[in-house]
């Protein structure tokens, strides 16, 4: 059974979905309130053959990617996060690198291995990443756009909850929804660098260890029952 703080899922689909199941499967009073859509753009498929690997920050690029993405399976996939690794997988591609961290640690760990031609699917919206040396080429293949706050997004923040943000863009777009008036809300981002996005006077801000919606939720599910007492 449910209960606790209601648990607020931000993030577009289908990630959001995603969440909200493993959020139930915990007990918690999980509120599908997606705050962005994600979309496919056209973009162009350059020749596999000069690259060295493949970065995916991001599931969204999976599936997003179109019919190109079969082009690039000889590339070896480096990947954030186990969730963009298993859509990669799922896609027919090669992951060898898995990071737990972000876009930034993996691409250090790749300049270790002097990965020297990396081909970047992102989004169009990116973060800014030092390739640490590297030829880095980022090719934009979706777009996420905001979206209307659910109908009843207002009377759920305006009593204690929990947010998640699972990006800076997020963080930033959430905090600007609740404003000022957010001492009653506790947010849980994917990492340190999404928390301060946020900006400050959050009754709880936390970053979790891992960029993994595992680790989310189980700083998620302590902030629920902790003020749902």
């Amino acid at each position: 059974m449910s209960g606790g703080l209601p648990l607020v899922v931000t993030r577009p689909e289908p990630g959001n979905s995603a969440t909200i199941g493993r959020a139930a499967a915990l007990g918690l009073d999980a509120r599908a309130m997606p705050l962005f859509a994600a979309h496919p753009i056209d973009w162009a498929l350059p020749a596999p053959t000069n690259y060295d690997a493949l970065l995916l920050t991001s599931a969204q690029a999976v599936r997003l990617a179109g019919v190109q993405l079969a082009e690039l399976a000889a590339l070896p996939v480096h990947a954030v996060g186990e969730a963009t690794a298993n859509a990669a997988r799922a896609a027919g591609l090669t992951v060898v690198q898995t990071g737990t961290a972000d876009g930034q640690a993996l691409l250090d760990a790749m300049a270790s291995e002097k990965i020297g031609r990396i081909l970047w699917l992102c989004g169009r919206e990116r973060s800014e990443f030092d390739p640490r040396g590297a030829l880095l080429d980022p090719r934009a293949c979706y777009g996420v756009e905001p979206a209307e706050p659910p109908g009843d997004w207002a009377e759920v923040i305006a009593a204690p909850a929990v947010l998640l943000a699972h990006s800076a863009r997020a963080a930033r777009r959430i905090g600007d929804l609740v404003g000022a008036s957010r001492g009653h809300l506790a947010l849980v981002a994917i990492s340190p660098a999404v928390a301060a996005a946020a900006g400050a006077g959050w009754a709880e801000q936390v970053a979790a260890a891992a960029p993994t919606d595992a680790a989310m939720l189980a700083l998620a599910h302590a902030l629920c029952h902790k003020g749902g007492k």
